[in-house]
């Protein structure tokens, strides 16, 4: 079955209204929650002191009602007396400002303090609960990186210190990897080495980088101390964790994912920005490849956020459509921050399944109505999602692009949305990818940008494209290494045999300039520019304008037994990348119209084809063969689908 429910706070109310949510979760068709995520205080009001009496009764109530728990940790917020106790666990700024409690995620990653204290916690709770008839899943910590993505202290210092001996080895290797022969950064000492700290001008980029790899690994080592008790006391019980949208460039999810066995994602799409979706999909298409199998939504908002400078709710039909588009994309559980709106604390306006209003309200109707559909399709779960095209992205080069002292400011998700859209809008599944994974199952590989190419993922890149592959790679990429030193003999040195060609100089622009296509068309780029010399590449498009006209805009070379294409600018991807993609023979899930999302859910028996209509007219859908909805009549197959604005069909075939 498809899970379905919320976080669920019990400290937050009485028994008595315990009671009633046990009532109320079986009408909205709950059969999961995430419950005690910031139970800590009150499991542990003093240090060493235990009070799991209340919350024994909140499992046993949910475990009578046949609700699965997702069970917290307890460690995503430390309580008062520990900061009091142990002041040296508060995290410190890079301008060195200690942060005070009062909030929550109040620790220094790599506090090894924090870190004692929420392994003694998790030991308590693992004891206690194993074997309980509502543990179905350990969900760790919570939104690591959300708040405190990185710690600047003297205890980070030290820590940063081990990590990058442990990395490098010897000072010398270090000196060699940050190119501290610039600006007289040679260390001598590994005392001498401090996290990049507010500074006079720019820091080290090597160390910011490593920094970046650090304070990831710091937090992931928060997460592995807790995994290491839940795998010796409870070792048969899946383990979680909950990334956050696209807005989490703190954590490097591909060094956490193995660590995981389910893993899980909070998405909260804007209401107010018709294309927030799109987005939506492609961090659902990301974490869904992160391990190649189903994922768990963990948080969406019923309707309305608290965070927001204006929080829009979400207009009736928008929470089962966003619901609905994590499920055709391999969410194999929707459940929603919160269960019930809290009365008072920073997020009592954040909406809940429950709101202010109680049961008599648009949202719990229709969160109870979605319950129930989920109810009726229990078959989707387990299925997968499977693509033909495969977009690269890699977390050191997001690190490294963003980075200061570049010939322009460049944004990584803005780049990668501006390549997935155009995919997304014709239907095409793409999956996201690290670009070390094996990419010999797709047709077509999208290189929106990498700049930090290690020399092993462009080996990857050239055995693809000999071996038959079709790939399209964009500015500015395969420009350094992984410790952000350049590529001396021309860029993109790693790419440039694969390619066809190389770049002297980089012409990033303010305006857009002229493209003139060797079929007689013309069209216009955007953002960035370059000088590009041919060394066996044809153009597909010339400079029409600037400095620059006349010279290769855009190119393909046929390199082994495949197709290379790349884009020294940003010219209007749609068409380029369908002229990519029928070379390569992509080929859209379902032609469909403007504004309707086309998906399918493979079964070993069946195929489930979902659509989603995300505009704001009715649509009428033709299917390839006649196929019943499963959210209308199963019983009669259809050989159109009638969409409503924001109307969702899954069909069997």
């Amino acid at each position: 079955m498809i899970r379905y429910g919320a976080d669920y706070n019990p400290e937050h109310w009485s028994e008595e209204v315990r009671r009633e949510d046990l009532k109320l979760m079986a009408e909205a068709g709950v059969t999961m929650v995430t419950a005690g995520i910031y139970s800590w205080a009150a499991v542990e009001p003093r240090p060493g002191e235990y009070d799991f009496g209340w919350f024994d009764d909140v499992m046993a109530g949910l475990a009578g009602a046949g609700i699965q728990v997702c069970l917290a940790t307890m460690t995503a917020s430390p309580p008062p007396w520990l900061s009091r106790l142990h002041p040296e666990i508060l995290p410190v700024r890079a301008d060195g400002v200690r942060l005070s409690p009062g909030a929550r995620q109040q620790f220094c990653p790599s506090s090894p303090v924090y870190r004692s204290h929420a392994a003694r916690l998790v030991t308590e709770l693992a004891t206690r609960y194993a074997g309980h008839p509502a543990l179905a899943m350990w969900h760790v910590g919570n939104e690591f990186g959300c708040h405190i993505r990185a710690c600047h202290c003297d205890e980070s210092a030290a820590d940063f210190r081990r990590w990058l001996e442990e990395r490098y080895g010897t000072l010398e290797a270090l000196n060699d990897a940050w190119t501290t022969t610039f600006w007289s950064q040679h260390y001598a000492e590994w005392e001498e080495i401090l996290p990049p700290r507010v500074a006079p001008t720019f820091p080290n980029p090597a160390q910011q980088l490593d920094f970046h790899r650090f304070s990831s690994d710091a937090l992931l080592e928060c997460f592995l101390t807790e995994q290491r008790v839940l795998r010796r006391v409870t070792p048969d019980v899946p383990i979680t964790t909950n990334f956050v949208g696209l807005v989490q460039k703190a954590l490097d999810w591909h060094t956490w994912t193995p660590h995981e066995d389910v893993v899980s994602l909070d998405s909260y799409p804007d209401p107010y920005d018709p294309r927030a979706h799109v987005e939506a999909a492609f961090a659902y298409d990301l974490v869904r490849s992160t391990k190649d199998q189903p994922w768990l939504l963990l948080e969406q908002a019923p309707s309305a956020v608290n965070w927001r400078s204006r929080n829009s709710p979400k207009p009736p039909g928008a929470m089962r459509l966003g619901s609905w588009q994590a499920i055709a994309q391999g969410a194999d559980a929707v459940l929603f921050f919160q269960w019930r709106q809290t009365s008072g604390g920073a997020e009592k306006f954040h909406s809940a399944m429950v709101p202010h209003g109680g049961r008599d309200t648009r949202t719990f109707r229709e969160t109870s109505s979605l319950g129930r559909e989920l109810a009726r399709v229990p078959e989707l779960a387990g299925t997968r999602v499977r693509a033909d095209v495969a977009l690269l992205h890699d977390w050191p080069s997001w690190w490294g692009l963003e980075l200061d002292s570049h010939p322009a400011s460049l944004e990584q998700l803005e780049t990668h949305l501006a390549h997935y859209a155009p995919l997304f809008d014709a239907n095409v599944t793409c999956d996201v990818v690290h670009p070390a994974r094996d990419l010999s199952r797709y047709k077509l590989v999208v290189v929106p940008n990498l700049y930090l190419l290690e020399q092993a993922a462009a080996d990857n890149l050239r055995a693809y494209v000999d071996g038959g592959g079709h790939l399209l790679v964009s500015y500015f990429s395969g420009i350094v290494d992984g410790c952000d030193r350049a590529y001396l003999g021309g860029h993109p040195a790693p790419l440039r045999d694969i390619l066809g060609l190389r770049v002297d100089e980089f012409w990033p622009l303010d305006d857009s300039i002229a493209l003139d296509f060797a079929d007689g068309t013309t069209g216009s780029g955007t953002i960035w520019a370059e000088w590009i010399e041919l060394e066996g590449a044809s153009a597909v498009a010339s400079f029409g304008s600037g400095e620059l006209i006349g010279r290769p805009a855009i190119t393909r070379h046929e390199f082994g037994d495949g197709v290379a294409w790349y884009a020294g600018t940003r010219p209007d991807l749609g068409p380029l990348l369908g002229r990519v993609c029928a070379e390569a023979g992509v080929t859209p899930v379902l032609e469909a119209p403007p504004g309707v999302q086309a998906v399918v859910r493979h079964g070993e028996e069946s195929a489930y084809l979902i659509l989603l209509n995300h505009g704001t007219e009715p649509v009428t859908v033709d299917l390839p063969r006649p196929a019943p909805d499963l959210l209308t009549d199963p019983s009669r197959p259809v050989r159109e689908v009638r969409l409503a604005p924001r109307g969702v069909a899954v069909l069997k075939g």
